[in-house]
Formats: C-alpha cells, sequence, structure tokens
C-alpha cells in the first residue's frame, strides 16, 4: 500500500527530479513534488514524496529525516492529511450567507 511522506526544509533550488533520485535509494518512488508558488514558480520549500509501500517509507524517514540535501537537514515525516477546515477553494465565498447576505445584487 502506498505511503506519502512530507519532506520540509528544502533549498529552494530543490526539483522534484532530486527528491525522487534521493528517495529511490530507500525504495520505489511513485511519485515526487515540490510544492511550488501559484505566481512566482518559487519553491515553497517543502514536498511530498510517496513511496510503494509501508516498509519503504520508515526506511526513508529513518535514512532521510535530518539529512543533508543541497546545503539544508530536510525533515521528513509521514504525510499527514489536509484539515477539514481549508478547502482551498474559492476565498471569496467565506462569510457569506445569513440575512442580506446577497442584498444589491442580483443572483438570478
Amino acid at each position: 500500500m502506498p505511503s506519502k511522506l512530507y519532506v520540509g526544509n528544502l533549498a529552494y533550488s530543490v526539483s522534484g527530479a532530486d527528491l525522487e533520485e534521493l528517495f529511490s535509494q530507500a525504495g520505489q518512488v511513485l511519485s515526487a513534488t515540490v510544492i511550488t508558488d501559484k505566481v512566482s514558480g518559487q519553491s515553497k520549500g517543502f514536498g511530498f514524496v510517496e513511496m510503494a509501500s509501508a516498509g519503504d517509507a520508515a526506511t526513508a524517514i529513518g535514512r532521510f529525516n535530518d539529512a543533508e540535501l543541497k546545503g539544508r537537514n530536510i525533515k521528513v515525516n509521514e504525510a499527514r492529511p489536509r484539515e477539514a477546515g481549508f478547502s482551498g477553494g474559492n476565498r471569496g465565498d467565506r462569510g457569506r450567507g445569513g440575512a442580506g447576505a446577497s442584498r444589491g445584487r442580483n443572483r438570478w
């Protein structure tokens, strides 16, 4: 069963290919992604690696947590699911609703 890992404290120069190359030393990598800013395209300093099995993931955590990659000591943990309160969707919908929420607008 695949297991997803969070990789933090990445140097901005680290790419998904760099993560895949490193983590393949611990087992089969299904995917490796560095999270980037939507506007600038610059790395946000963290990413995710999906390992083929829980055993490979445990090996990767033990081997790479606090290991040096491109001048930074990376942090590797099991990825946690997103918090339920954040959808990442349309922020304009927050706070609407209730009496008078659509006052002055023709929604139909």
